[in-house]
C-alpha cells in the first residue's frame, strides 16, 4: 500500500447529548469513494471512528472490509487501516454487530446510525470523527473532522480526502 494521508479540519460538528435512546438523534456519515482509473481495482477497506482530543479512540462507528472472505481472510488486511488499527481495531472482536459491513463500490456511500448506540457512554467534550481508507494495490487516505459533543442544534461539517476518499460529510439531526 502507498502511504498517503490527509487531515481535514472544517467547522466543528456539534452533537446533542441525550439522556435516553428515545430522544437520541441520528448521525449520518456520507463518504465519497472516487472511481480510480486503474487496471485492477479493489474496493477499499474503510473505517470511521470517534477519538477524543488526546487522539484516543472512543468508539468505532463503522468498518467496511471483506467480511465474506473464506475463513475470515478479510480480517488480516484490516491492519492496512493503520491509524484505526493501532487506535481501536486490534482490540475489537470482529465482525462487530452494527459496526462491520462489506466493502463498498465507488460512489457516494451513506451510513446513518442512532447516536444512542454509536456514541453510548460518550461524555460531552471535544472530539473528532476520523474516516480512513486503504485499498489493495492502491493508496491510503485519512480525513479528520472536528466535533463538539454538547447540547445544540443540527449541524453538518465536511472535508475532502486526497485520493482514496473524496468528500466526507457528517451531519447530526436531533
Amino acid at each position: 500500500m502507498l502511504s498517503k494521508s490527509t487531515s481535514v479540519w472544517g467547522g466543528a460538528l456539534i452533537l446533542t447529548a441525550s439522556a435516553s435512546a428515545a430522544s437520541a438523534g441520528q448521525l449520518t456519515v456520507d463518504v465519497q469513494l472516487p472511481q480510480q482509473s486503474v487496471a485492477e481495482y479493489h474496493k477499499p477497506y474503510v473505517a470511521g471512528w470517534i477519538e477524543d482530543n488526546t487522539g484516543q479512540a472512543r468508539a468505532t462507528v463503522f468498518v467496511w472490509y471483506d467480511v465474506k472472505k473464506r475463513e475470515g481472510g478479510g480480517l488480516k488486511y484490516l491492519k492496512e487501516l493503520r491509524t484505526w488499527w493501532r487506535k481501536a481495531g486490534r482490540d475489537m472482536t470482529l465482525p462487530a454487530d452494527g459496526v462491520s459491513g462489506a466493502t463498498r463500490a465507488p460512489g457516494r456511500q451513506t451510513l446513518t446510525v442512532d447516536t444512542a448506540t454509536a456514541l453510548k457512554g460518550l461524555p460531552a467534550g471535544q472530539y473528532s470523527l476520523v474516516v480512513e481508507a486503504s485499498r489493495e494495490a492502491g493508496g491510503h487516505d485519512l480525513v479528520k473532522l472536528p466535533l463538539a459533543y454538547a447540547p445544540a442544534k443540527p449541524v453538518t461539517v465536511s472535508g475532502k480526502g486526497d485520493g482514496e476518499l473524496g468528500t466526507v460529510t457528517v451531519a447530526y439531526k436531533p
